[in-house]
């Protein structure tokens, strides 16, 4: 068994190149760069026009490769389906998207598992943080206002 060499990138969803960031690392260790690049692609397709974070092993040896996906970011996640291009210039003032609770319970559970919630509740909070700095209402209101909402128990019943 070979030695494994670890290249973690960040590439916009099915649409990475053998060009930077990954041709240069790849190129060196003699493997299938086109391959990589075409089984990063097919694996990050439903993630198009967001960054994801994508890890490929290369065993140097045998030159056999494992591609893994994480997940894009909260905000990324939350920009696709508020249909907003990016968060606010001026998110306590110019409100630029919005989001259904289910849609953010949605995100929530996509994101669990990396993030340091431990309760679906918390998870629910972390994204409707990042509603805030984005400039994104939830459910027709600021997410301020709607995250005291959480805290009082208001929405309960969506996050079991």
């Amino acid at each position: 068994m070979g030695e494994k060499k670890i290249i973690s990138v960040l590439v916009s969803g099915g649409e990475a190149s053998a060009g930077p960031p990954l041709g240069p690392a790849l190129g060196p260790l003699g493997v299938n760069v086109l391959g990589i690049v075409n089984e990063i692609n097919k694996q990050t397709s439903d993630f198009k026009g967001m960054r994801v974070p994508v890890k490929v092993e290369v065993d140097t040896e045998t030159k056999k490769f494992e591609v893994s996906v994480g997940t894009p970011t909260t905000s990324a996640l939350i920009a696709k389906e508020s249909g907003v291009a990016k968060g606010s210039a001026k998110p306590n003032v110019d409100f630029v998207g919005e989001l259904t609770m289910d849609k953010v319970v949605s995100i929530a559970k996509n994101k669990i598992s990396g993030s340091y919630a431990s309760t679906l509740r918390s998870a629910v909070k972390e994204v409707v943080g990042s509603c805030v700095s984005m400039g994104v209402k939830v459910e027709g209101k600021d997410p301020r206002e709607f995250m005291d909402e959480i805290e009082a128990g208001k929405w309960d019943s969506k996050i079991q």
